[in-house]
């Protein structure tokens, strides 16, 4: 038997494990071919795409009006309800990290993603039943005024709920964009080639996802029942589980590296045992182990930088140590690649740090515009009203339409002035993101002084829960405003995070993307809870009951001033940043000398560094940043 193994990649597909079996068939001359299967391609996706959008529209469907159900349902005052659910969105995006780790270190993340999909759904049936079960709620309060809050048995059953949400949201959101990248081609060359952007396409489906739960689930919610608006979510997802199982013959399944915290280590504790070496000033005397970081590097291995040079003392090889055996002591000597991860990931930092504040600004806004709706006409015909959680749906339309007319329009228009194949870099667009939300948050406060108006005009300040006579419509502008900034700065953090990772660290860097919104969630919680408690009791900024003698254009203003300082510290960050450099294979990878990063970059191995002749070690040039 004979086997003849290929590797492909063209448009956006990967094809691994690709086989040709030629067999002898009885020494009659016959041959039978067989192909194995080809993973991963464009073939995955509907699978996986299947599972998130199913996942998307659950999340979307229970949360999105949730701050209605814990206010007008279970009591809560609102400045609790508004905490509660940014705490436990901050958790949901805290357990990322652990998901990631928990992918990345051995469980991989196809099993991670299912196990994440089970919690959730068994999260979502709990806040059914809470909603089904009257003895789980507490007596209805129509009037909102000294109404019986919940129980601690009742809101103990809504806090585990929330708590299994987010731990199966801690499994499935750091995975599923990395594991979708990986069934397709994500090289430089490839992707500057195609014709479409993989994230701007996860964004979009994701978008139609929460457009529909926006639309559907809210208004079952607010017009049939709670039971049934949280029933649909847990069928959804249900759905999700079974759509991603059901492609798992056809997946890329990439080996998980070891844990990447342990390998971060490593190099730390292995430079700090050397800080006393002295760094060779050519690179190239550096160690290197291709063998040994064949599972960390399947698509090329990292280039050495110039950049932290204090760490290189862990790939510095010592006069003992050259005659060690393969594999080295990696707590006493590193290679390259496991250095170049660590200073990847300090570089990442303060740009990833940037938006934390911005999470900060925004973490309440939902909740409130959400009670500011609910004083204002919400009348779109004479006959029908919008539900005030689906206000949002203006702000996915302008996303979804903004990420069309960002790839057929801008792009193309961007790339003839910059020469850059996706038009702006990621730094940018994440900059022009952070511009427009603090517009956005600028119209916000402009509108509550409209509604406030309107409201003293009619004398209806003191009435909580009068409908002042002003369209829901004037919170429109600001929704749309967000749903640009989103097509911004969203989609090119994220771009930002998977591109500059270390593929090893892939779905610890997406999980660095909700870790930011797990903190900004928890400063928003802080600075919300510091507002209420030290601006009065008469003139509060955010009274519990009633909006209408609250002062929310000044939080408003104060985020905004947060965003300004915020959108000066991240240029200050981006101007300064260092791409990572990254010495990818080409097709003909078994010729060793064709390497490229924008360019040929040389290196030469190294015989018997290790005193066994087998050439585990390899030197590499320090390649121009």
């Amino acid at each position: 038997m004979e086997f003849e193994k290929n590797k492909k990649a063209d448009d956006g597909e990967l094809q691994e494990d690709e086989e040709k079996i030629i067999d002898q068939d009885d020494g009659k001359g016959k041959q039978k071919k067989k192909k194995k299967k080809q993973l991963g391609g464009i073939k995955t996706m509907p699978f996986i795409f299947a599972n998130e959008i199913c996942d998307r529209f659950a999340s979307a469907g229970s949360h999105a009006n949730l701050i209605s159900y814990l206010t007008q349902e279970l009591n809560m005052p609102l400045v609790q309800a508004s905490n509660t659910l940014t705490n436990f969105g901050g958790t949901s995006s805290f357990t990322s990290l652990i998901g990631a780790l928990i992918a990345d270190s051995f469980a991989g993340r196809f099993w991670t993603i299912t196990g994440g999909s089970i919690i959730y759904e068994m999260g979502l049936v709990a806040i059914t039943l809470s909603a089904v079960l009257p003895g789980l709620r507490p007596p209805p309060c129509p009037t909102q005024k000294n109404c019986r809050e919940a129980s601690g048995l009742q809101l103990g059953v809504l806090y585990i709920s929330l708590l299994l949400s987010s731990l199966g949201s801690g499994g499935i959101r750091p995975c599923v964009v990395a594991f979708a990248a990986d069934q397709i081609d994500m090289r430089k060359a490839t992707v500057a080639n195609r014709k479409w952007n993989f994230f701007n396409w996860y964004y979009f489906c994701m978008g139609i996802a929460t457009l529909t739960a926006l639309t559907v689930v809210v208004y079952i919610q607010d017009n049939v029942g709670w039971g049934l608006g949280f029933g649909i979510p847990a069928i959804g997802m249900v759905m999700s589980v079974l759509a991603f199982v059901f492609g798992s013959p056809l997946y890329v399944k990439l080996k998980p590296g070891g844990s990447p915290l342990t390998r971060l280590t490593q190099v730390i504790v292995a430079a700090f045992k050397k800080r006393k070496a002295i760094v060779p000033e050519d690179p190239r005397l550096l160690y290197r182990n291709k063998e040994l970081d064949s599972v960390i590097s399947v698509h090329g291995t990292l280039v050495h930088t110039n950049q932290f040079k204090w760490l290189d003392k862990a790939a510095t090889v010592t006069e003992g140590e050259t005659t060690n055996s393969s594999p080295p002591n990696l707590w006493r000597l590193a290679t390259v690649h496991r250095v170049e991860e660590l200073k990847s990931i300090i570089r990442m930092l303060p740009i990833w740090a940037a938006g934390i504040l911005l999470v900060t600004a925004s973490s309440h806004q939902h909740s409130f515009t959400i009670q500011q709706a609910r004083t204002m006409n919400t009348h779109l015909t004479h006959s029908f009203k919008i539900p005030p959680a689906s206000l949002s749906i203006f702000g996915i339309l302008t996303m979804l339409i903004g990420l069309a007319l960002y790839e057929r329009i801008f792009v193309p228009i961007a790339r003839r002035f910059t020469g850059n194949p996706a038009g702006i870099s990621c730094l940018q667009r994440m900059g022009v993101g952070f511009a427009i939300n603090i517009l956005a948050t600028i119209v916000s406060s402009f509108v509550e002084i409209k509604r406030k108006k309107v409201a003293a005009n009619h004398h209806l300040l003191d009435d909580p829960k009068a409908i002042i006579p002003i369209s829901v419509f004037w919170l429109v502008p600001q929704y749309c405003l967000h749903g640009v900034a989103e097509v911004f700065m969203s989609v090119g953090h994220l771009e930002f995070l998977y591109d500059q990772s270390p593929e090893s660290m892939r779905s610890t860097a997406v999980a660095l993307y909700w870790i930011a919104i797990s903190m900004g969630n928890y400063i928003g919680t802080l600075v919300v809870t510091l507002v209420h408690k030290y601006t009065g009791s008469k003139n509060n900024w955010l009274p519990d009951r009633n909006l209408n003698r609250g002062r929310l254009e000044y939080y408003y203003w104060l985020v905004s001033g947060i965003q300004v300082i915020n959108l000066v510290y991240y240029v200050i960050c981006a101007w300064f940043y260092t791409y990572k450099p990254l010495e990818e294979v080409c097709e003909d990878d078994k010729d060793e000398d064709k390497k490229i990063e924008d360019g040929e970059i040389p290196y030469k191995r190294l015989n018997d560094a290790i005193g066994d002749g087998n050439g585990d070690i390899e030197l590499v040039r320090n390649a121009t940043v």
